[in-house]
């Protein structure tokens, strides 16, 4: 009879609507995976072996498999929201017990640490304190809020060009023949001492800012011949926070010393050299008043002028920078393709944070659904394998997106719509049946 046809057909017609429900209801679901029922025929045991002629019984729901295809990813504004493009899971941690999940939606706890909804911790390679990832092994992921410590300043970069019209800051007697130059002796309150000058603000251990100056006076050639090599020369002078500093050089007093170029307006290096491996820097020792080493630096500061020049154009400053910087607080954090976590800082540096990690298996529909969009490994899905995003197998991440479903929904309800029709079949098969058995019942 086809009754037991009929009600298996029902069970599984009734078993496959369940799943297309599902993955109906989790449409919206962030990093939901939606799934099939996979059924197979039932044929009665035989003993005297297998036949050609036997009639199937039903069928069985041979297992839910779950599809874990790429779901469309869309942008949010949380810079916690990350996407998985590709393969692999994030490896969550509960108090030691390792789920992975699909759904990137996390957030910081009291603590600092990553977490999702369900208070499970990301896990990644921590950064120690200078940045450096150890990617030995997995552990919680915690973002460190604590300001960023200040860098002392150790070298100043400039570059220059200063205007070889300039003349000599003096007094000119025109009736002189050659003329007569009465040299004005430098100082920082007359403007008419010098022919140019710039700034840079220059950072102590502490992160204090101070403001260095740089002073340019072009030197006389009749009274001060050039170095061999050179065909003019400028005297250097220095100040901190307005007040002059006090330069090795006796010619001319306190000058940190001077630089001379070639006719071609070409650098030819700086007297006295910082070192013999920076013959176009000078050292300056700034001194500060703040609780700070001084002087800044140890045990001077490099003020480098290499490719400044001197040609026939107006003075122009085209660089000047310095490797210094005050503390800083952390203003946001953002997430890279490979899973670093880069975090900004209110002075402008940046420093890494740590680094997500994934995990992925050989076998993806071996895993165990536990809810909650996560998943735990088995026998059957083989044991994770755990590695930055964009390594090996992995996929990449995408900051500030999340993952969507999988669901395709016009196709789940036409599914619905056919899961529906096959239910009714089954049923008309059992009805069917049943008029047959009265049928043969009524007989006379």
């Amino acid at each position: 009879m086809g009754f037991q046809q009929g009600l298996s057909g029902l069970n599984a017609a009734s078993k496959s609507l369940d799943v297309i429900g599902n993955n109906i209801s989790n449409a919206n679901t962030v990093g939901f995976k939606m799934a099939q029922a996979q059924f197979s025929d039932v044929f009665a045991n035989s003993l005297s072996g297998a036949g050609t002629s036997g009639v199937g019984i039903g069928v069985k729901v041979q297992a839910v498999q779950q599809l874990f295809t790429q779901g469309n990813i869309s942008s949010t504004n949380n810079p916690l929201d990350i996407a998985i493009n590709g393969a692999g899971f994030f490896r969550m941690s509960t108090n030691g017990a390792i789920t992975f999940s699909r759904n990137g939606q996390f957030s910081l706890d009291k603590n600092g640490n990553i977490v999702n909804a369900q208070g499970a911790n990301l896990t990644g390679y921590a950064a120690d304190t200078n940045g450096v990832l150890s990617t030995g092994s997995a552990v919680p992921l915690t973002i460190n809020t604590s300001d960023i410590a200040p860098k002392q300043t150790d070298t100043v970069n400039a570059l220059l060009n200063l205007d070889s019209r300039s003349l000599v800051p003096g007094t000119q007697v025109p009736v002189a023949i050659p003329p007569v130059i009465i040299p004005i002796a430098f100082s920082l309150t007359d403007p008419l001492s010098y022919n140019n000058a710039t700034s840079v603000a220059v950072f102590d251990s502490l992160g204090n800012s101070h403001v260095l100056q740089t002073f340019f006076v072009r030197v006389d050639p009749v009274t001060r011949p050039p170095a061999a090599g050179s065909t003019a020369e400028w005297d250097v002078f220095a100040a901190v926070d307005g007040v002059l500093i006090a330069g090795p050089a006796t010619t001319p007093a306190n000058a940190i010393g001077t630089i001379g170029f070639d006719s071609l307006g070409k650098l030819t290096g700086a007297t006295p050299p910082f070192a013999a491996t920076d013959p176009n820097a000078f050292s300056i020792a700034i001194p500060v008043s703040t609780g700070a080493i001084s002087p800044i630096s140890t045990p001077t500061v490099k003020y480098d002028l290499t490719g400044t020049t001197q040609y026939g154009a107006a003075f122009s400053v085209n660089s000047i920078k310095q490797d210094g910087y005050t503390s800083g607080k952390l203003s946001k954090f953002n997430t890279s393709k490979d899973g670093t976590i880069v975090g900004s800082y209110t002075n402008g540096k940046t420093a890494v944070l740590g680094q997500i990690a994934l995990a992925n298996f050989t076998n993806p529909n071996g895993l165990q659904s536990l809810g909650d969009n996560q998943w735990t490994e088995t026998a059957s899905s083989g044991p994770a394998l755990v590695g930055p995003p964009g390594s090996g197998s992995m996929g990449v991440l995408t900051s500030n997106a999340t993952e969507d479903s999988n669901t395709d929904l016009t196709g789940e309800l036409v599914n619905m719509i056919t899961a529906q029709r096959v239910y009714q079949a089954n049923a008309q098969t059992i009805k069917t049946q049943d008029q047959i058995l009265q049928t043969l019942v009524n007989l006379r």
